[in-house]
């Protein structure tokens, strides 16, 4: 299995603490596998993947995705050396049908691409799917986190106020129920001082209400919201840690929602996404009338 690389504040290896993965390609496009320059010869990640076995539940088609695209990422594997998928799959011991579908699913994600007589090469940050919850997983543990960080931020600003206020039209009384047992677990978990548990019911309030907007197309976003929530340790969730402030904000939206009051949910929610201080680097905070 593949190894999982994030950032040193997440508990787990950065990228600077794994080998370098330039795979290099023969001169004049031989089929011959050319051997990469690695950093460290006493990392050898065919025994740390068989180690890592069970990691996050993933085969070992999902491993080595999740190990490339980090890779990617990060900044380890660079567009100047194709990717040779020889050289991969005897890297990682997997067969090259396990490295050919995961280079498939990167470039469905637009990090790679395969061109006949060029081999597959890493792709530009624009052609990237910044809003593939894979792909924000990796960028938050990598280089690019603070500016995705802004950027998730001004994204959510833009959908949940929205999203809260067209909630507010529509009558879903299960989903809006389920807003109301989400915020009395978060209640619980703030006097248990149980912060995984707060934050599970946190994201499960935040993607509940884009779906009970009514607008499919908004609901779509919903797993952006998620994947936001789930790897942000900062500003962007408006409530990272439990804090009685966040909780009144939560049932402040749920209130309105009841009252069929769109506008009031929305500044609502507003006021939740600016609990954290920080938040005002991103967004101006909503003016009192």
């Amino acid at each position: 299995m593949m190894t999982t690389a994030r950032s040193a504040d997440s508990g787990l290896a950065g990228p600077g603490d794994l080998d370098r993965y330039p795979f290099a390609e023969p001169p004049g496009g031989s089929d011959r596998v050319v051997a990469p320059m690695w950093d460290g010869a006493d990392h050898d990640l065919g025994r740390m993947s068989r180690r890592a076995s069970g990691s996050r539940g993933r085969g070992l088609h999902g491993q080595l995705v999740q190990q490339l695209g980090q890779m990617i990422v990060s900044g380890d594997l660079g567009a100047d050396r194709p990717l040779v998928p020889e050289e991969i799959g005897q890297r990682f011991e997997v067969s090259r049908t396990v490295v050919r579908e995961s280079l498939r699913v990167l470039e469905a994600k637009g990090l790679v691409s395969a061109r006949p007589n060029v081999g597959t090469r890493v792709r530009p940050v624009s052609d990237w799917n910044l809003l593939d919850p894979d792909i924000i997983e990796w960028r938050a543990f990598g280089p690019q986190r603070d500016d995705q960080r802004r950027e998730l931020g001004e994204l959510r600003w833009m959908i949940e106020p929205l999203a809260a206020r067209l909630a507010a039209g529509h009558g879903r009384e299960e989903v809006q129920q389920r807003l109301v047992d989400m915020v009395e677990i978060m209640g619980h978990a703030l006097t248990q001082g149980d912060s995984i548990t707060f934050s599970r019911a946190d994201a499960e309030f935040h993607s509940l209400l884009i779906q009970v907007a009514g607008n499919r197309m908004l609901e779509h976003l919903s797993g952006i919201v998620s994947a936001a929530l789930q790897v942000s340790g900062g500003p962007v969730t408006g409530c990272d840690r439990p804090s009685e402030t966040s909780l009144v904000h939560h049932s402040r939206v749920v209130d309105a929602l009841a009252a069929g009051d769109g506008a009031g949910a929305e500044a609502a929610m507003r006021q939740l996404l600016t609990v954290h201080p920080e938040v005002e680097r991103v967004v101006p905070a909503p003016r009192e009338h």
